[in-house]
């Protein structure tokens, strides 16, 4: 597990608070997000589609400190855009780190190297820098050459630094499972903490809509790469539980619990989740946990939810089976995902039997 210990037990004794208060919906990390505006414009993203004048828009250090302290999350991860562009992010992380929550402040590295002066090392904060494979796959996903090179360089600037850094990798079709796990091991040989994986949802805003695989592809991938490590007997390190993992190779047939990530930017707490972009707002955390539908979303209740296996709406899931199944997780954590058994089904789709209700047609029968 690429999780330090300190962090493990915060997480943990933040859990065992939350299942002795009864809570049966809380979240696990936050997803603040203090700007949109960013300095690439890559294929599967669509966080960047929006008027100049909203791009131009910031949260200010005292919204989103503000923000972080009506969630109460013990994990704030900072994506956007770009948040090195936000004048104001070194005071937020301070005040972050302050407040003993684990910051994961997501950045493609462009600015790393000339802003890092404005951070100091400490066990809460960790530069999560996106790097989406090997120097062709990842300059082709960012749509700009030289990235990748300038990213490997900023990473081990901070690494000599004494900086905590993991590695933020989303898969997209085309993968090769050869070149993603050598991948693997020269970012392992680099001395980072952990690589965070996942693949891409597709955003409806994204430039591109070819990139993305369906769900079968990807866990189809995963149990390839994963195979691929178990033969080669390399020992990479994730910044996830072993149980989503598990998840993402097809081992587990898991719904996704999309509060336990929510999202707060500059129109406020964002319905449902990350991914989602046009599902609506709320103007409180209390109002975003007691008035969205969660119902409404999830695999098989929403078309929009269907190929999502993203880690802000699983991995919530993974970790609380994980409490309620600590041998299984463990047996995982030992042996690594299953490549070989039959994959688990996924939940039924059941939106199009709601449909069928409300046009009073026969409803489809499970299985």
């Amino acid at each position: 597990m690429g999780i330090p210990l300190i962090q493990q037990l915060r997480i943990g004794g933040y859990l065992i608070k939350q299942k002795l208060k009864g809570r049966d919906r809380y979240p696990l990390a936050m997803m603040l997000e203090p700007l949109f505006q960013c300095n690439l414009a890559c294929s599967g993203c669509g966080k960047i589609d929006h008027p100049e004048e909203i791009l131009k828009k910031r949260l200010s250090v005292e919204e989103a400190l503000a923000a972080v302290d009506e969630c109460g999350a013990p994990v704030v991860s900072i994506p956007g855009g770009e948040p090195l562009l936000h004048d104001g992010m070194p005071e937020i992380v301070k005040g972050l780190v302050a407040r003993k929550k684990f910051v994961y402040l997501c950045t493609n590295a462009l600015l790393l190297a000339r802003k890092m002066d404005d951070y100091e090392p400490s066990p809460y904060l960790n530069f999560s820098v996106h790097l989406d494979g090997n120097r062709k796959r990842h300059d082709a996903s960012v749509c700009r050459d030289g990235v990748y090179d300038r990213a490997v360089a900023a990473i081990r600037k901070a690494l000599d630094r004494g900086f905590r850094v993991t590695i933020n990798c989303t898969l997209f079709n085309g993968e090769d499972p050869d070149e993603v796990a050598s991948f693997f091991d020269d970012v392992m040989e680099m001395g980072i903490e952990a690589i965070t994986i996942s693949p891409g949802y597709s955003y409806s805003r994204a430039p591109r809509q070819d990139v993305f695989l369906n769900r079968r592809e990807s866990k189809q991938l995963f149990r390839d790469i994963f195979k691929r490590g178990a033969e080669r007997k390399k020992k990479w390190v994730f910044n996830q539980s072993s149980l989503f993992l598990d998840f993402l190779a097809g081992n587990q047939g898991y719904q996704c619990t999309p509060w336990s990530n929510p999202t707060y930017n500059i129109f406020g707490w964002q319905k449902p989740c990350y991914l989602l972009v046009d599902e609506g707002y709320a103007e409180t955390f209390a109002e975003l946990m007691e008035d969205t539908e969660w119902d409404h979303y999830g695999t098989g209740r929403n078309p929009k939810c269907d190929n999502c296996m993203a880690h802000c709406g699983f991995e919530g899931t993974a970790v609380d089976d994980t409490f309620a199944h600590p041998l299984k997780a463990l047996k995982v954590a030992i042996k690594g995902p299953d490549t070989d058994t039959p994959m688990v089904e996924d939940p039924p789709i059941q939106y199009l039997d709601d449909h069928r209700k409300s046009k009073k047609l026969p409803v489809k029968q499970a299985g």
